[in-house]
Formats: C-alpha cells, sequence, structure tokens
C-alpha cells in the first residue's frame, strides 16, 4: 500500500473494541500515541477522534485527559443501562456518519482503528467513493471479512513492543 505525504487522513478510534481486545488478548492496553503515529504514517492528519463510553465511576476521565494531550480529539456517550441490568455501548453509527462526513471534502484516506465487522458496509462505501480506506486492530480478533474489505490492514497485535503497555 503507497501512503503519499499529501495524502489527507482522519482516523477514527474504536476506543471499547480496542480497549477490551488489548486486555482480554494480551492482559494490555493500547499505547494511542504509538498507534496514531502509524496510523497517519507521515500524512497529513486532518482529525483523529476517539468514540468512547463514559461510565458510571467516571474511571476514564484521566484517559481522556491523555488521549486530547496527543492530539485526539474525544466524542463522549453515556453507557445505556436497560430495565434487568443490561448494558449497551457502541458509536458504530456515530463512527460511521462521522466517516461519510469527512470523506472526499476534508480527507481522502480514512483509518478505521477497530475490528468489528459492522464496518465492512462502510468500508465498502467509502472505497465505492474513491476513499482509500484502511484498518488497524487486532488481526486475532478482527473480522477476516473487515481485512478484506480494506485497502490496507495493520495488525498491532504483530508489534506489541510498539503498540501495547501492561495494564498497571
Amino acid at each position: 500500500m503507497i501512503k503519499h505525504k499529501a495524502q489527507r487522513v482522519a482516523v477514527l478510534i474504536d476506543v471499547q473494541n480496542m480497549y477490551h481486545s488489548a486486555k482480554n488478548l494480551y492482559g494490555s492496553r493500547v499505547n494511542f500515541k504509538e498507534m496514531l503515529k502509524a496510523a497517519v504514517a507521515g500524512r497529513e492528519l486532518v482529525r483523529a477522534i476517539a468514540y468512547v463510553i463514559r461510565t458510571e465511576s467516571g474511571e476514564e476521565k484521566p484517559f481522556l485527559e491523555a488521549l486530547t494531550k496527543i492530539g485526539i480529539e474525544t466524542k463522549i456517550k453515556d453507557l445505556q443501562i436497560f430495565p434487568g441490568g443490561m448494558k449497551k455501548a457502541d458509536w458504530d453509527v456515530g463512527m460511521a456518519i462521522d466517516a461519510v462526513r469527512l470523506a472526499g471534502t476534508f480527507v481522502n484516506t480514512i483509518v478505521l482503528v477497530s475490528g468489528d465487522g459492522d464496518f465492512i458496509p462502510l468500508a465498502e462505501y467509502l472505497k465505492g467513493k474513491g476513499i482509500q480506506v484502511e484498518c488497524m486492530a487486532f488481526a486475532r480478533s478482527t473480522s477476516q471479512k473487515l481485512q478484506e474489505a480494506v485497502d490496507d490492514f495493520i495488525d498491532i497485535g504483530a508489534d506489541q513492543k510498539r503498540y501495547l503497555m501492561k495494564i498497571r
């Protein structure tokens, strides 16, 4: 995959997907600073957005501040708790809408940081509009069809020293 310096890039990060994958597969946390650097790959970063769920305890506050410090803006949604105790927390539609909104007018490359197969139709749609679509995630927990649907897939699990940090 050729990545030109003149490409204008948006990086959209599914934080819940990355958090749970890193924790469950490797007992680690994602190094978002290194991940962002690799996603941009020397090109022009237009927007980097992390999609985050607010917990009841508010324990994510230092994490959100750390993301902002490295140049990643955050979009926050409250955790939904349904009668019976079921919880729901995802940003799939919000990420997809932002990708479509940014594509073409503002950027010509979208990097999806998620292994969620729900993004396959989005990747196919964006590619049909001439947008280069890349994905960064853990191959072990990423939809094979998503890996095939994008122009480039980076397995962040293949370079654990660079992309992962041990949980303290």
